[in-house]
């Protein structure tokens, strides 16, 4: 389908621009959104004649979309989720996981400003582009951890999967405990048998 854009659209083209799209994507996300118009003699000249609105709207968007990521970019966003020994998550991290964490930390984000490639599966501080407007970007740090306990501690740097060698207790054996066993009193290197008990001889 091909429609005309009412706004810069990532990797599609700039406000006016006709362009070919799929038909779900058109009717699904770009037409009830107000991205853009089905690309028809009757909305090219709609368009023009509201170019300059549209153009006034994209601009106090765009200053509106600054103002928040002056303020959201580099904070910081716990997800809690489990996961084995070696940081590998039992399921993983999503950019719907992501807009619900922003949000929930005051900012009003959805899942399709997220961009992210592909899914988080791992714990650690992952750097995630948010798109506040087709010109305004920020970057947010996601902190994946087994607890808030756990947030902070890589939140300082610390590498949470390195598992620290228990320290075993040792007991130390004690001669004088061992009931007169395995003693070697005249220091030949040799394990002392004890005497034999004098035996009567008929």
């Amino acid at each position: 389908m091909q429609v005309i854009l009412l706004e810069r659209i990532r990797s599609l083209g700039q406000m006016g621009d006709v362009v070919s799209v799929k038909n779900g994507y058109a009717r699904n996300y770009l037409l009830p959104q107000g991205k853009a118009l089905r690309a028809t003699e009757a909305n090219a000249s709609t368009f023009e004649s509201q170019r300059a609105q549209l153009e006034m709207r994209n601009l106090e968007q765009k200053n509106e979309a600054a103002a928040v990521g002056e303020r959201l970019n580099d904070q910081n966003f716990i997800v809690i989720r489990q996961a084995g020994d070696t940081g590998q998550l039992y399921g993983s991290v999503s950019p719907r996981d992501i807009a619900e964490a922003v949000t929930a930390g005051g900012f009003n984000t959805d899942r399709r400003q997220v961009a992210l490639a592909q899914p988080i599966k791992d714990l650690g501080v992952h750097e995630v582009d948010i798109s506040l407007h087709p010109e305004v970007d920020v970057k947010v740090n996601i902190n994946v951890a087994r607890s808030k306990e756990e947030a902070e501690r890589q939140a300082r740097g610390e590498d949470v999967t390195v598992i620290e060698d228990e320290g075993i207790e040792l007991e130390t054996f004690n001669p004088d405990e061992d009931g007169g066993r395995d003693r070697d009193d005249d220091g030949d290197g040799m394990t002392d048998l004890p005497d034999a008990e004098p035996t009567e001889q008929s």
